[in-house]
């Protein structure tokens, strides 16, 4: 079983930086992929980044170069940095934690954070 609980979101001007973090229970989370989600009102719940437990990472092509997302095993924590921040990302972040394959998408998950809320004003 793992818990995941984020924090770091807020409100933050169009252009601006934000980071948001997520802390892991367990002793196993080195061998977990770590994800990024997101989800506006009225949307469906979207991919923003990955990374797997070997260090690989992947981007949704909507935050590829303003997004940067890290892991600290030694903490149990993985991060989403966030940069050039626009309207458009204003969202609930979610964190997940998984082993399944295709890590882009929900299913690959089991384990879901109860999000933290990034609001980009223009």
């Amino acid at each position: 079983q793992v818990q995941l609980v984020e924090s770091g979101g807020g409100l933050v001007q169009a252009g601006g930086s934000l980071r948001v973090s997520c802390a892991a229970s367990g002793r196993t989370f080195s061998s977990y992929t770590m994800g990024w989600f997101r989800q506006a009102p009225g949307k469906e719940r979207e991919f923003v980044a990955t990374i797997w437990w070997d260090g690989r990472i992947f981007y949704a092509t909507s935050v590829k170069g303003r997004f940067t997302i890290s892991r600290d095993n030694a903490k149990n924590t993985v991060y989403l940095q966030m940069n050039s921040l626009e309207p458009e990302d204003t969202a609930v972040y979610f964190c997940a934690a998984g082993r399944g394959p295709l890590p882009g998408t929900a299913t690959a998950y089991d384990y879901w954070g109860q999000g933290t809320q990034v609001t980009v004003s223009s």
